[in-house]
């Protein structure tokens, strides 16, 4: 897509500071898809829009009695009506509920816009009829609910991801091992975290994961304080993991600061791209349709192995 047409979306998608005042998850879900929906129908990109409707393309030999002849009428192709035994893939969205993902700068932390963007991929991936499981972890795995296409599973991921969180420490790496042992299919997996951890602790259990053939995307959550240092004059901070507090000037900190962070990320783009899996970044008052449309721009693009949904084996970084 091009940066302009990414620009012209922008203006369509759900404003941040207004969709997290809405108090129920699945409203909050139901507002980022459908909007996100409506805007790809205006968009060029027409033919994205199949993707997450109940649909598929026809193709030579299909049961023509299937054909949905009022689509047809509006778009002038052929699409199949897609049934609940035709499930397309098994999903999990593997959540961070971490000490350091309650932080926040603005009026909301990054552990409601980590839940917020969970329940949205999953309301997503289940109007695609997709089978989605949910994986939550701190330092250690909190619950986990295994993938399935059914009635209710939505709500069973919904008050998962309603539930507080209980832990301290960042621990990635136990939960990823854990998904691997457990998700015995090839499965899409999603990982929401802000990944303030060492990036080559992350080598070993996402290698374990792509070595089970399973198609992984980083979706990495930061405050805007944390990708541009906010702090003008000195002040003690406070490590929200370890209680741990830092004298901080400003004048000194802030290029040293910004160095190690893009050198931080840098890292990270480069472990996705080693590995072939997706990579994106967000900050907390970003829409969430930059994720839906990263998630739905690389289904499009030659796949790793499967049924044609794959992610490319080149990451892509937004800083």
């Amino acid at each position: 897509m091009r940066e302009s047409e990414t620009n012209n979306n922008r203006d369509r998608w759900v404003d941040m500071s207004v969709l997290m005042r809405i108090q129920d998850l699945q409203l909050r879900a139901s507002a980022v898809v459908d909007g996100f929906h409506n805007g790809l129908h205006r968009s060029p990109l027409h033919g994205f829009s199949v993707e997450f409707s109940e649909y598929r393309p026809y193709s030579a030999g299909d049961d023509p009695r299937s054909i949905d002849w009022k689509l047809f009428a509006r778009s002038d192709r052929y699409y199949l009506k897609k049934f609940e035994d035709e499930t397309n893939r098994r999903c999990y969205v593997v959540v961070d509920q971490s000490k350091s993902m309650e932080f926040g700068s603005i009026a909301y932390k990054k552990l409601d816009y980590a839940r917020t963007l969970a329940a949205t991929l999953a309301y997503f991936l289940t109007l695609q009829r997709d089978a989605v499981g949910l994986l939550t972890f701190d330092h250690e795995v909190a619950d986990v609910l295994p993938a399935r296409f059914r009635t209710g599973q939505l709500k069973r991921i919904l008050s998962m991801l309603d539930k507080s969180p209980r832990g301290t420490s960042t621990d990635i790496s136990t939960p990823l091992n854990h998904l691997a042992e457990i998700v015995r299919h090839r499965s899409l997996i999603l990982i929401v975290s802000d990944f303030l951890v060492d990036p080559e602790s992350l080598r070993a259990p996402l290698s374990f994961l792509r070595a089970r053939r399973h198609d992984v995307m980083l979706l990495r959550v930061l405050d805007p304080s944390e990708v541009d240092l906010a702090i003008s004059e000195p002040t003690m901070i406070r490590d929200m993991e370890t209680g741990r507090e830092i004298f901080v000037d400003p004048a000194t900190a802030k290029l040293d600061y910004e160095t190690r962070f893009k050198q931080h990320e840098q890292s990270l783009v480069s472990l996705a791209g080693d590995l072939g899996i997706g990579w994106t970044s967000l900050k907390t008052n970003e829409p969430m349709d930059l994720a839906l449309l990263e998630l739905l721009n690389r289904q499009q693009r030659p796949n790793l192995g499967g049924r044609g949904r794959g992610f490319t084996k080149t990451a892509g970084g937004r800083g």
